[in-house]
């Protein structure tokens, strides 16, 4: 599907409703590194070139619409079970926040897409559940470790954390991975002088073939230095990751003129790796700082300026074509065969025309006609279920 805006375009705003107006499968590569739930609140350094960025990583359920979680509760069960497994209300409201936001991004990959989310060990096991729910755990590739150095207290009483993660999942069973392009040299060995581990014989042409082609990096990545140690990289941005690491990851799964997506962009690292390795780009931030920065960035880097678009609107999608009333007969059948002919709150099955068309998300709390947005329910649970939340519907039937 092609794209509904152009390359090299970046919107300030919440990015939750900008992707609902982006077109579905428009996109070869996701890389996001969101907020982590770390209770902790970020901001550059005045006097820095990203003076003016900030965001708050504190999470309750204020922070999130209750009506995400009705929609989720309604058309993704196993994502329901997933958040409802959360050990504290701030951990729920985050995986509500990231779950509504990763659903969309599976919607805009490519069949042959991928997406990576970088994180720390603060939410990674939770973040890896709802991957393996909306993507599948089948299409898992990787977990990659990022590791690097640093000072400890004296005084420490556990091991110096120094990692991040960075979870890798296709969308199908066909991807990009352009192993030749981020080869590393192999380790040499005491053995000889061109000494490698290989498995199998080979003369000494072979061997110094091999050991001049390098071999395909591990999953534990050491040699990126944290931004703070990059004085030409950095611009003071809080949470600001190495350049080299983005050009890795934009290197081994797209192409030139894929289209790269940071719904994060934050400093607009992934954005200026993107532009260097000619792909098409496209970001989100909440901040207009990420603007002024990604052009900045690529101007220095390239010496030139680049056409970037900079937009705060919501895109129209022109993938859809027409939106039918919701209680059209074409989208009944279409719910009919999708929940197997059960109601989707007590889970009785019925015949067709026993079963009502229903907004999962009211129409006055902001809900659409969209089929996504529509499921059967049965006489009772719809009377019950009224124009509040999912979430009330299944409390009452629970009670």
């Amino acid at each position: 599907m092609s794209a509904n805006w152009s390359n090299r375009t970046i919107w300030t705003g919440d990015n939750l409703p900008i992707m609902r107006g982006m077109n579905s499968e428009s996109v070869d590569l996701i890389y996001l590194d969101p907020p982590f739930n770390s209770k902790a609140n970020y901001a550059a350094p005045i006097g820095s070139e990203a003076a003016g960025a900030e965001f708050k990583d504190t999470w309750t359920l204020q922070d999130v619409d209750i009506t995400w979680l009705d929609l989720i509760e309604a058309k993704h069960p196993r994502l329901n079970k997933v958040i409802h497994a959360a050990m504290s209300k701030s951990d729920k409201s985050y995986l509500i926040y990231m779950a509504v936001r990763l659903l969309e991004m599976h919607r805009l990959l490519k069949p042959t897409g991928s997406i990576y989310l970088h994180c720390d060990p603060t939410m990674s096991h939770y973040l890896k559940l709802l991957l393996d729910a909306i993507f599948g755990r089948k299409n898992f590739r990787n977990e990659v470790v990022w590791c690097y150095t640093g000072p400890g207290s004296p005084n420490m009483r556990q091991f110096n954390r120094k990692h991040d993660l960075v979870f890798w999942y296709s969308k199908g069973t066909l991807w990009t991975f352009n192993r030749d392009q981020v080869r590393i040299p192999h380790k040499q060995l005491n053995t000889n002088s061109k000494g490698a581990a290989i498995s199998a014989p080979l003369t000494s042409e072979e061997r110094d073939r091999y050991l001049e082609k390098g071999k395909v990096p591990e999953t534990w990545w050491s040699k990126f230095s944290p931004v703070g140690r990059i004085k030409s990289e950095r611009v003071g941005y809080p949470t600001q990751k190495p350049l080299s690491l983005l050009e890795r990851i934009v290197k081994a799964s797209s192409n030139e003129e894929d289209v790269v997506f940071d719904p994060f962009c934050g400093c607009a690292t992934t954005l200026v790796a993107a532009d260097r390795l000619q792909r098409n780009w496209v970001g989100i931030d909440i901040s207009d700082v990420a603007v002024r920065l990604v052009e900045d960035r690529i101007k220095a880097d390239q010496g030139l300026f680049q056409d970037i678009k900079s937009r705060t609107d919501v895109p129209q999608r022109t993938d859809i074509g027409e939106i039918l009333k919701y209680n059209d007969l074409r989208n009944k059948k279409l719910l009919y065969g999708e929940q197997g002919g059960h109601c989707n709150g007590c889970g009785k099955h019925f015949e067709q025309q026993n079963l009502e068309v229903d907004h999962i998300i009211a129409k006055k709390q902001g809900g659409t006609d969209h089929l996504a947005n529509l499921q059967l329910l049965c006489g009772y649970c719809n009377r019950v279920k009224g124009d509040r939340g999912q979430e009330y519907l299944i409390a009452k039937l629970a009670a």
